[in-house]
């Protein structure tokens, strides 16, 4: 029903503080078994079917998380959950540069709106990265930019360094082109059921600031444009994996 914040950042050992503010980065050495069977438990105490009804006692259920900041995280994750399985949903960088400037901007994704040794002109919005200090003085568009390459690059590594049935990529361009097919392509490729006709359009997140529409994206055209020499090693790397 939301995302793990306070769920995984609740627990004493992985806060921020006990971080000494480095970054939401987790890894397997922060799987120590009273950290994991506290995590568990939160999660377990969570648990909400599609109808918002708690698991039946004794259930075999499979949960599903998506929150941002569990993408610095997979180790510590594949760690804890060793039965967990990792999907990684590609989005055009372009969009999500537009995206995440639009969510900064906002002011309704501020993560840490008291982060200690922020020195910004905005309060911190989404995920922490590991050198977050230095982007201070960056512009926004060389800002969102940073984090996206640093998370990425944290990320496939990461998935890279697991067995190759533990994770797969999926596609946003054509989870929006085609919602059923893409869901039963994830579902199949992780050995779930899936019972229900998506309609061909998806309902809006929540969390949406302003209406998608197609090529929103050239609303900040020449910023984006910008900034895409400096990642293009890492476009090309995660354009190449969700073409398998």
């Amino acid at each position: 029903g939301g995302e793990s914040h306070s769920l995984i950042e609740g627990i004493p050992a992985l806060s921020l503080g006990a971080k000494q503010g480095a970054s939401n980065r987790l890894d397997r050495n922060d799987a120590t078994p009273e950290t994991v069977r506290e995590l568990r438990r939160r999660f377990m105490a969570a648990l909400r079917d599609r109808n918002g009804q708690r698991p039946a006692p004794g259930a075999r259920v499979r949960m599903l998380e998506k929150t941002p900041k569990n993408s610095l995280r997979v180790p510590f994750l594949a760690a804890a959950f060793p039965e967990a399985r990792f999907v990684y949903l590609h989005r055009d960088p372009r969009e999500v540069f537009a995206s995440m400037m639009e969510g900064w901007e906002s002011g309704r994704f501020r993560t840490y709106p008291n982060l200690p040794g922020w020195e910004g002109e905005l309060p911190w919005s989404f995920l922490l990265t590991p050198g977050w200090r230095d982007l201070a003085r960056l512009p926004l568009n060389e800002r969102v930019a940073s984090q996206w390459a640093t998370t990425t690059q944290i990320l496939l590594d990461d998935l890279e360094a697991l067995p190759r049935e533990r994770w797969m990529v999926s596609r946003y361009d054509a989870l929006l082109a085609d919602p059923n097919a893409e869901v039963r392509h994830i579902c199949e490729t992780m050995d779930l059921r899936w019972d229900v006709t998506l309609g061909a359009q998806l309902p809006l997140s929540s969390h949406t600031v302003s209406r998608p529409r197609a090529e929103k994206w050239r609303d900040r055209e020449a910023q984006i444009t910008a900034v895409l020499p400096r990642v293009a090693p890492l476009i090309d790397r995660v354009s190449r994996l969700a073409m398998r």
